[in-house]
């Protein structure tokens, strides 16, 4: 069973930087998963932020956060990172990591995702 276990979060003023990491354990072999970051601010759905493919080349990022998060993987450590700088308030939300084995994984819709991380809360204030 695959299990995602996100860190990281906090807070912090607006400008600021903070690095989410997502440790996935459960037997199953990391590197084979597509992965992706999605977030969830109160009263609003869940929206991709980034996602990445299984050696770390290629990579997609919300056009909200282009230029200022970046996504990496580390498959030697089961980790995924999200580097977040220049924070703004609008970037206040849950941060969960997600798997996804096959699929349209590119389009970092929640729909192509299979196994999710319980989330990570990030609070940015101005």
């Amino acid at each position: 069973q695959v299990q995602l276990v996100e860190s990281g979060g906090g807070s912090v003023q607006a400008g600021g930087s903070l690095r989410l990491s997502c440790v996935a354990s459960g037997g199953y072999i990391f590197s084979s998963y597509y992965m992706g970051w999605f977030r969830q601010a109160l009263g609003k759905e869940r929206e991709g932020v980034a996602a990445i493919d299984t050696v770390g080349v290629l990579k997609v990022h919300a056009d909200s956060v282009k230029g200022r998060f970046t996504i990496s993987r580390d498959n030697a450590k089961n980790t995924l990172y999200l580097q977040m700088n220049s924070l703004k308030p609008d970037d206040t939300a849950i941060y969960y990591c997600a798997a996804a084995s096959r699929g349209s994984w590119y389009l970092v819709k929640a729909s192509e995702y299979s196994y999710w991380g319980q989330g990570t809360q990030v609070t940015v204030s101005s």
